[in-house]
């Protein structure tokens, strides 16, 4: 499909997409090329400003490395020997392979993968679900974001974004696992929030690390990783003993506080101290600020749900909403507005008997059946149904933005996975070390060169900005039309439907086309507070659910509880002689997205190599020095990692960077393993119950110098 707007020179609104953020921005166009993209400061969630990937965009869009040809294999797998081919040879071959493996082996042999927030994240599981699969995944969905959103459907009836944007400025922010000065995903950005703490707002931060968010923060509460349902229980308990709860909204809208109140009353603060390590005294006034100095906004992250007790972690943290009464309130957590229609991802198409056959889903069921919020494969299933045939053969993946021997845990098995399908297919800007093993490597477009509707804060959307395409490098395709194309030659369902229909079609509640919101930009909905007093929340009680029944009624446990991690000094102390440190993972840097960013110049620059963190005490007790290159080892593997040393750790862990392989040695495969930390990490069980997420924090570790 043409761009709706003919690419032109000039200079254009549009919103940036290097991460899933959402800055406006201003792009300047010459001679067909993008040249300068600067912050616009039309959006009430940016400012007028912008971080360094978005500045950069000009350098990625035109880096000599780009993608920016259909490209088809031609060595052995691994081996990096491509030849250019056309987009009808590339996009022909592909389908006719893809409709052969669904009649020998059935749809559920293909699979579909792709990254986190993208623009083209809906439509891979529309085309998921026309083909017939049930199995397509994203990697953070056991273990980022989907658990939240589904806790907060199931506890407040819908999810709830911090109101930094109203007339009433939120008091206490309560930072649990969460960087948002570096990571500010899906609208709710770095800039509000360092605002909100400018003009005084006292932050509090749960986090090994004290983070460039922690930095800003009155108080900092370093926890052991992995227990932080420990030390929501025990706020949870304090906020009810001592009377700090909103007694008249609890009687008036909680369901289940007796419930509640006997279950926690057992995670005293003192217990929860030796579980957790934060000291009772940081803990109560955590608790009571929290509770006490409202309005007060819960900004929450990953590392709750990276866990094999993810649901249950979230459950507790997000009661000291519901306990507070600090939903749905001026400064505080609030829901969003149902601008725009869903996305028509056509789950409908999807045959009943393809449900049974999802990876996952009769185990999982908030992952993959019925009541999750988008369902989907479990992950650690789907590469190991790869690898073994079992519970069936998974013979073809195609994969939009996503680089899995980068991202994924066990990323040896992941290595292995990749080599025994019969067809991978990768579309993303650069060669990859996932690209480098696939079939066919596709030039996906770079955000300016999509059209593109984004609501902000996404799932809890406050505004809906539409972006029209303004430039086009090479041969380089929107991600939406490369799947249309493969719908139209597979006769799918749906596949006469253009890009522009859609978009319009998810227009129509407001009463514009596309064409119409791109002239305008934006359209922002009204603030709107204390709904639930006209018609309540919407769950089964239009309460807020203390005890949650559609939990129960599911088989899992309605209230709250916590699990020591399955690898940790506590659980595994045999393991922990010989690696007696705690690792944490994921760790942030404003340079990179995931595993994006690593060959622009500016951005490596100013960070050059893989960090891993930790204290100065443990660092001098296993001979570490700041700067220099270390190793670190887990039961699974050991990497290389350059040394910083700071007191801006909790002892006794060590934080290592994510997402790290390095395109300037591609002859060497991009060392996709050298400073992997999924090297280190695995995706065996115990899993968690409801979600399937696994281990990704506290895991147990060594170190050593090089």
């Amino acid at each position: 499909m043409p761009s709706l707007n003919p690419p032109c020179d000039g200079e254009f609104r549009s919103i940036c997409r290097v991460c899933h953020g959402g800055c406006a921005a201003r792009v300047t166009v010459a001679d067909g090329k993008v040249v300068r993209v600067r912050p616009w400061p039309g959006s009430p969630f940016s400012r007028g400003r912008m971080c360094v990937k978005g500045l950069s965009t000009p350098q990625a869009m035109h880096h000599p490395d780009r993608l920016t040809r259909p490209l088809k294999r031609t060595g052995a797998r691994g081996e990096g020997k491509f030849a250019p081919v056309s987009w009808d040879e590339a996009l022909a071959d592909i389908a006719a392979r893809l409709d052969r493996f669904r009649r020998e082996s059935g749809p559920e042999s293909v699979a579909l993968g792709q990254g986190t927030g993208r623009h083209h994240y809906f439509h891979v599981i529309r085309f998921a679900n026309t083909f017939g699969t049930p199995n397509w995944y994203e990697p953070g969905l056991a273990n980022c974001y989907i658990p939240r959103i589904t806790v907060s459907n199931l506890t407040y009836g819908g999810f709830v974004t911090g109101d930094y944007y109203g007339d009433t400025p939120p008091r206490t922010i309560l930072f649990w696992g969460h960087n948002p000065l570096v990571s500010g995903p899906d609208g709710k950005l770095a800039f509000p929030v360092r605002d909100a703490l400018a003009r005084g707002a006292f932050g509090i931060a749960v986090d090994p690390r004290r983070s460039e968010t922690a930095k800003r923060c009155g108080l900092w509460l370093p926890i052991r990783p992995g227990t932080d349902a420990a030390l929501a229980l025990a706020m949870l308990r304090a906020v009810i003993e001592e009377g700090w709860y909103d007694k008249a909204f609890v009687e008036a809208y909680g369901a289940g506080f007796a419930d509640l109140r006997t279950r926690v009353a057992a995670a005293t603060p003192a217990w929860a101290e030796a579980v957790t390590g934060v000291p009772t005294g940081a803990m109560l006034e955590a608790a009571h600020r929290y509770a006490a100095d409202r309005p007060s906004i819960l900004d929450w992250g990953v590392s709750l749900e990276q866990n094999p007790n993810s649901l249950q972690t979230v459950r507790a943290v997000a009661l000291l909403r519901g306990l507070t009464g600090n939903l749905d309130v001026p400064g505080g957590d609030v829901f969003g507005s149902d601008l725009v229609a869903a996305y028509p991802v056509l789950r409908q198409a999807l045959p009943p008997e393809a449900l049974a056959k999802r990876i996952g889903a009769d185990r999982f069921k908030l992952l993959g059946g019925f009541r999750a919020f988008m369902p989907a494969a479990h992950i650690p299933g789907l590469f190991a149904a790869m690898r073994t045939g079992e519970p069936y053969r998974v013979r073809a993946l195609l994969v939009f933005g996503n680089n899995p021997l980068a991202t994924v845990a066990n990323t040896r098995g992941v290595l292995e996975a990749l080599k025994a399908l019969d067809l991978l297919v990768v579309a993303d800007h650069f060669m990859t070390p996932t690209a480098a093993m696939a079939d066919y490597v596709l030039p996906s477009a770079y955000w300016p060169e999509i059209d593109q509707i984004i609501e902000l804060p996404f799932v809890a959307p406050r505004a809906v900005f539409a972006h029209r395409k303004l430039a086009t490098v090479g041969e380089c395709r929107q991600n939406e039309l490369i799947l249309s194309d493969l719908a139209q030659r597979l006769g799918l369902p749906g596949a006469d439907e253009s890009l522009t229909d859609i978009l319009n079609q998810r227009l129509a509640p407001i009463g514009l086309t596309f064409d119409e919101l791109a002239d305008r930009f934006m359209v922002l909905a009204p603030p709107a507070y204390h709904r639930y007093r006209e018609k309540g929340f919407r769950t089964p009680s239009r309460k807020v659910e203390l005890s949650c029944k559609a939990l129960a009624r599911l088989g899992y446990d309605p209230l709250p509880s916590f699990a020591e991690p399955p690898e940790s000094p506590v659980s595994a102390p045999e393991t922990a002689r010989e690696y007696p440190l705690v690792l944490t993972t994921g760790a942030r840097r404003p340079e990179f997205f995931h595993s994006d960013g690593r060959q622009i110049a500016s951005l490596r620059a100013r960070r050059p190599d893989p960090l891993a963190e930790l204290g100065p005490r443990t660092a001098a007790r296993y001979g570490i020095t700041d700067g220099n290159w270390m190793r670190v080892k887990s039961p699974r593997g050991e990497i290389r990692m350059r040394a910083k040393v700071t007191e801006d750790i909790m002892e006794g862990v060590v934080s290592v960077d994510h997402g790290w392989w390095f395109p300037e040695r591609e002859g060497d495969g991009f060392a996709a393993l050298a400073s992997n930390v999924n090297v280190l990490t695995s995706d065996a069980p115990p899993y968690d119950p409801a979600f399937g997420s696994y281990q990704l924090r506290g895991l147990l570790c060594a170190v050593a110098p090089e």
